[in-house]
């Protein structure tokens, strides 16, 4: 390959590279947490009351994180629970309430939380001795 022919190939593969569109594909990620029903006091649940697994689903949209079961096809958290939460790098704040999982759909909600850290209660819909469960995740 004689210099000129090298140098041409650069050139174009340069001028593809900066014209080209960047394309960053960011995997959604899920951060577990659980509501222990703490029958009892016992904070691990019991043999009929198993502790309550949600999970927080962050990087599918920018600035918005999605609360739903921690299980698989995204049952466990509890239906209708209420949602608080609030971004700790901007001091925005909210609240939602779960789906009632009706026609096979399991209980989620959607945030408009905007990017930064941001902490999440959620306060089961029930009565009963519970510990509210609370995550802490970076949102982008």
């Amino acid at each position: 390959m004689n210099p000129a022919h090298r140098l041409a190939v650069c050139a174009a593969v340069v001028a593809g590279a900066a014209l080209s569109p960047v394309a960053v594909a960011a995997a959604a990620v899920t951060v577990p947490f659980q509501i222990p029903p703490a029958p009892f006091g016992n904070p691990n649940g019991s043999f009929d009351v198993l502790p309550i697994r949600c999970a927080a689903v962050v990087g599918e949209q920018p600035g918005e994180v999605t609360i739903t079961g921690g299980l698989a096809g995204g049952w466990g958290c509890m239906l209708s629970s209420e949602v608080l939460w609030l971004n700790l790098s901007t001091g925005a704040s909210g609240s939602a309430r779960l789906s009632d999982g009706l026609n096979g759909i399991p209980a989620a909600a959607t945030l408009q939380t905007g990017a930064g850290q941001v902490a999440v209660t959620v306060l089961p819909a029930t009565g009963g001795t519970t510990v509210p469960g609370v995550a802490t995740f970076l949102v982008p």
